[in-house]
């Protein structure tokens, strides 16, 4: 009963000062209650999809014994990318909701090196997700190896340029490196504990070195895309209580042709005045889609005489 009814946390990682009794500790996380309101029924995505997710979840939960009988650490991998708006941090929250876990948000940026990256791996608790979000944004750590062997092989050559990186190498500027946090993902540490997942999110998964969101590490790549009609319907149910309309149909043509996230879509049928009805929302939405499709239909015009113009 009290772990049905304990308090999930949101962590960060920070290492602070803790004193009781004259005795210093350092805690490398810190947290708040997590009390983020996303479900999976909320979740504007496409109906099958959202029950895929949902059983590989609980398939997860409870499968102590399989992972102990394959010989694999209790962890899955989790890779979300898609467009900036289509739900990636929203996702997580509906995971922890579901499977009632806490969140460990990692900024890697804020830590120092590998052994640190170390530290506040066995300082998660068990029953958690662990997440980077924007990781090709967080560290040179997209694909980018061979440039910079080859770089390394210049400065090799170049002794001003020794000495430069021995300087470099003598101070505290130490970071993450991509093999740390390989080894951080699924090497010797990642069975220092059990019933985690770990997520990545991006928007561009293109940048992302394949040895990092190989099956194994990232076992499951989910995309996340613009609104679908069966994505907006659930936002209708959401946002304005309806289940059907006469001018679903015409969005729906819309949704067919034009590129809008689910988080545009749910500004365009907030209600923006009081009292608000139900048609002044849809319109608006269907406003702004037409905008949309027409702005598309221009910047192609413009990059189609661009290329003429070129050759």
């Amino acid at each position: 009963m009290k772990i049905e009814n304990r308090q999930r946390k949101l962590y960060t990682n920070s290492v602070t000062e803790n004193s009781w009794s004259g005795y210093q500790s350092k805690t490398m996380w810190s947290h708040v209650i997590f009390e983020h309101p996303s479900t999976f029924q909320t979740l504007a995505i496409d109906p099958l999809k959202k029950k895929e997710i949902v059983d590989d979840l609980i398939t997860f939960s409870k499968g102590k014994g399989y992972y102990a009988k394959v010989g694999k650490a209790w962890k899955r991998g989790y890779l979300l990318y898609g467009p900036p708006g289509t739900g990636k941090s929203s996702m997580v929250a509906a995971m922890a909701n579901l499977l009632d876990y806490d969140v460990y948000d990692l900024e890697l940026t804020s830590v120092n090196n590998n052994n640190e990256l170390k530290k506040l791996f066995t300082e998660v608790s068990n029953k958690s997700i662990i997440v980077i979000e924007d990781i090709d944004c967080s560290l040179d750590l997209t694909g980018q190896r061979k440039e910079e062997e080859k770089k390394e092989d210049a400065k090799e050559k170049n002794p001003i340029a020794q000495m430069v990186k021995s300087e470099e190498n003598s101070g505290d500027n130490s970071k993450v490196t991509l093999s740390g946090l390989l080894n951080f993902i699924d090497g010797l540490w990642s069975s220092c504990g059990e019933e985690r997942l770990i997520v990545f999110t991006t928007n561009h998964v293109n940048k992302l070195d394949p040895a990092l969101i190989r099956r194994g590490r990232m076992d499951k790549h989910i995309e996340l895309s613009y609104c679908c009609i069966e994505g907006f319907k659930v936002l209708a149910k959401n946002y304005l209580d309806l289940d059907s309309h006469p001018l679903f149909e015409t969005i729906q043509s819309l949704l067919q042709t034009t590129q809008m996230t689910p988080a545009d879509v749910a500004e365009n049928l907030t209600p923006k005045v009081v009292p608000w009805d139900v048609e002044t929302c849809l319109n608006n939405l269907i406003e702004a889609l037409k905008k949309v499709k027409e702005e598309a239909r221009l910047k192609t015009e413009e990059e189609s005489k661009s290329k003429t113009y070129g050759s």
